[in-house]
């Protein structure tokens, strides 16, 4: 009685393993079909930037009248209060608009400049964005101002950012419409801007290239 009984112990475990195994292979191929489903559904709630740069409006300051380039008193990376005198051209004294940052400075002394010829270039830092440009044909119509954005900067690897997006152009940045032999249409791109909180990210700079993803609003 024994013997048959651990005889038939023996051929069921070989069935044992093999249910087992199957029940967990089918398992995972329905986890993995989950998982599929889920990125997908996740990919196509968002909207992917790839190329973005970090930026912020640029204000030159620049002479009213010509004349020479007698002196320059910033440096790129100085960090000025408004009305802080940079440069003087002929009799003139070049002074800041706003408070800012640095970001070229003529050094040519002796030079002729004109008006509208830049002295000092600043920007504000407040003022930065990330900056990324989307075709019309890519998502554009499903982001909004107040959408929600996630980015990356290149510098930083896979550290990810958050912030908003503040602006959505109005215009392509090319109006132009080209046919071609095709009658193929011009592909035309759109600025998106997302604002971050400057004074959480102080080590993101005017200049850094990222890569923004935007969650579409539904």
């Amino acid at each position: 009685m024994t013997e048959l009984t651990e005889h038939s112990t023996k051929e069921k475990k070989p069935l044992n393993i093999g249910v087992l195994g199957i029940a967990a292979f089918i398992l995972i191929v329905i986890g993995g079909g989950v998982a599929v489903f889920a990125y997908i559904a996740a990919t196509n709630k968002m909207v992917y930037i790839d190329l973005a740069t970090i930026s912020a409006p640029t204000v030159n300051l620049s002479p009213t009248t010509a004349g020479t380039l007698e002196d320059v008193y910033v440096a790129e990376g100085d960090t000025l209060l408004p009305n802080t005198v940079v440069a003087k051209v002929g009799n003139e004294l070049l002074k800041s608009t706003a408070g800012g940052l640095v970001i070229t400075a003529n050094n040519n002394i002796g030079a002729q400049v004109n008006p509208g010829d830049s002295v000092v270039s600043m920007i504000d830092p407040t003022q930065l964005r990330v900056v990324g440009q989307v075709q019309e044909n890519k998502g554009l119509t499903n982001i909004a101002v107040g959408d929600r954005a996630v980015f990356t900067v290149d510098a930083f690897g896979g550290e990810q950012f958050t912030g908003i997006v503040d602006e959505v152009s109005p215009t392509s940045q090319s109006s132009d419409v080209v046919f071609s032999v095709s009658n193929k249409r011009q592909e035309q791109n759109f600025d998106v801007k997302v604002r971050f909180d400057t004074s959480a990210y102080p080590q993101l700079k005017n200049g850094m290239s990222a890569k923004i993803w935007v969650y579409k609003t539904m």
